[in-house]
């Protein structure tokens, strides 16, 4: 057994959850005991949950989550979340219900650089006019709640080709940690067309390139989980278009700041940046 999955069953048993000679199961010990989870919540992962029966609303520490009919919800651990978290039921009664949760470490590649970080090239007035205004068109399309059910899908590679950046990978320059990479790059052909993860409502398409990140593409897949595509030659969707999952939704390209064409796709719920290789099927 490896040194990650015996850390990950520790984690477990000591949240509370049983194992069993086949695995991992979700199963946890009372007070909860109809509390299912899908899996070990990890840094840059998403867990589906299901609450206790008559359950109202539910917290993540301080932060209220959207509760689905079915008393279904998710959670989302950032990549540099803390390793404990409480999941805070409250029941129809006005009782309250706590449960503890370990979130195990994510592996990230760090690589040591013995050079000082560059500031970059100085910003005009004209880029950061610009700029404030792509940022507050993303910032609003994540503040939109779209209805759909993509998060319960199993999530499919928008595109083939050679993962050529990992989320959460980060140089360290003479000690001083640089920011992280938050997203999954794949490279390919400026053309390719990629489709649609999870099905889901189109909530921001950038006509225009913006600075950063070109031709700029975000899909809300309901439950405040929501994927975008950076750099992108072409968007073949538009705002408000509902999308189905393998649905060719744009080309790959290299518009914005980028060395070469590929797709960069991010994914976040909440304020919670998510790893999106994490949600798929190992390849």
């Amino acid at each position: 057994m490896g040194r990650t999955r015996c850390a990950l069953l520790a984690l477990l048993a000591a949240a509370g959850f049983l194992t069993t000679a086949a695995g991992l199961t979700a199963t946890p010990q009372s007070p909860t005991a109809d509390f299912w989870i899908s899996g070990p919540p990890v840094q840059g992962g998403l867990v589906t949950a299901r609450a206790p029966k008559n359950t109202r609303n539910v917290f993540l520490d301080d932060e209220a989550l959207q509760l689905s009919s079915d008393g279904v919800f998710l959670m989302g651990f950032d990549r540099d979340a803390p390793v404990q978290a409480n999941v805070v039921f409250i029941l129809a009664d006005g009782s309250q219900t706590v449960r503890n949760i370990s979130v195990a470490g994510g592996d990230w590649r760090i690589e040591n650089v013995a050079a000082n970080m560059t500031g970059g090239a100085k910003s005009s007035a004209e880029f950061d006019a610009r700029r404030s205004a792509e940022l507050a068109r993303i910032n609003a399309a994540r503040a939109l709640s779209r209805e759909s059910n993509g998060w319960r899908q199993k999530f499919i590679r928008p595109v083939a080709g050679r993962v050529s950046g990992l989320f959460g990978a980060q140089r360290v320059y003479n000690g001083i940690p640089g920011s992280y990479h938050t997203g999954m790059d794949i490279a390919a052909a400026s053309g390719t067309a990629f489709v649609a993860p999870a099905d889901g409502v189109v909530v921001l398409a950038a006509a225009d390139a913006f600075t950063l990140e070109g031709h700029l593409l975000m899909i809300d897949h309901g439950m405040r989980l929501n994927s975008a595509f950076l750099h992108a030659s072409e968007l073949l969707v538009k705002e408000g278009d509902v999308v189905k999952q393998g649905q060719i939704i744009g080309r790959v390209g290299a518009t914005g700041r980028t060395s070469g064409p590929h797709l960069h796709w991010g994914m976040k719920w909440n304020s919670a940046r998510i790893d999106p290789k994490l949600l798929l099927p190992a390849f």
